[in-house]
C-alpha cells in the first residue's frame, strides 16, 4: 500500500511540471539550457506576460536562417515581459547532432540571446504538438496562472529575408496581446524538418 501511495505521488509530482489541458492551459515546465548549462523554468520569469516558444534545431537550414530574426524578437519583447525561449525536441539517439554538447556550440557560434533548452525526453513537444523546425508557439499567461496557447505557426513568412517579410506572424501576435486585443491569426502553416517523436509510428506529409 505505501509502495503504491509513493508511486501515486511521484506521477502527480512528475505531472506537474508540464500539463496541457482546456481549461487551464501549459503549466510550468524546467528544461536544461544550453547557453549556461544549468535548468530553466517558466517560473523563473517572474513578471513575464507570456513567452514566444519556438521549436528549433542545430542542423535544419530552415532553422537556421532564423537566429538573426530570434535574436532581434528577444531583445523587442523580453523587455516587454514576452521573452523568447527555443526548445530543441530531436531525438538524439537518432540524430547525434543534435546533442547537447552540439547545441552548447551553436549557442556560441551563432551569439544567441535566449535560452536554448533541450526537450530530451520529448516532454513539451508531445505536450503542444509541434511538428517542425522551427515553428513557434506564443504562450499567454491566464488567471490561474499556467499559460494558453494563443498562436502557433511559422516566425514570419520570409525565413532569409525578414524585412522584406509581409506576414510577421509571431510579432503580430504579441503586440495584439499587448495592447489587449485577441490574435487575428492564431494560426499559421509552419514548414522545416520534421520533428520524429521517439517510439511513435507517423505519417509521412
Amino acid at each position: 500500500m505505501r509502495k503504491t501511495l509513493l508511486l501515486f505521488i511521484l506521477a502527480l509530482l512528475i505531472s506537474s511540471f508540464t500539463i496541457l489541458d482546456k481549461e487551464k492551459g501549459l503549466s510550468n515546465f524546467k528544461l536544461k539550457n544550453a547557453s549556461t548549462n544549468k535548468l530553466v523554468a517558466l517560473s523563473d520569469y517572474k513578471k513575464a506576460k507570456g513567452f514566444i516558444l519556438v521549436f528549433t534545431c542545430n542542423k535544419c537550414p530552415m532553422a537556421k536562417l532564423y537566429t538573426n530574426t530570434l535574436n532581434a524578437l528577444n531583445a523587442k519583447y523580453k523587455k516587454l515581459g514576452v521573452p523568447l525561449i527555443a526548445i530543441n525536441s530531436m531525438d538524439t539517439l537518432a540524430y547525434a547532432e543534435e546533442s547537447f554538447k552540439k547545441m552548447q556550440l551553436k549557442v556560441k557560434k551563432e551569439k544567441f540571446n535566449f535560452p536554448y533548452l533541450q526537450d530530451k525526453n520529448q516532454i513539451i513537444v508531445r505536450k503542444v504538438k509541434a511538428k517542425n523546425t522551427p515553428q513557434a508557439f506564443l504562450i499567454w499567461k491566464n488567471k490561474l496562472g499556467n499559460y494558453d496557447i494563443k498562436y502557433q505557426g511559422a516566425i514570419n513568412d520570409n525565413a532569409s529575408e525578414p524585412e522584406k517579410a509581409e506576414h510577421n506572424y509571431i510579432a503580430n501576435a504579441v503586440n495584439e496581446l499587448l495592447k489587449g486585443k485577441q490574435v487575428t491569426t492564431p494560426k499559421s502553416e509552419s514548414f522545416g524538418c520534421r520533428i520524429f517523436i521517439r517510439g511513435e509510428k507517423q505519417k509521412m506529409d
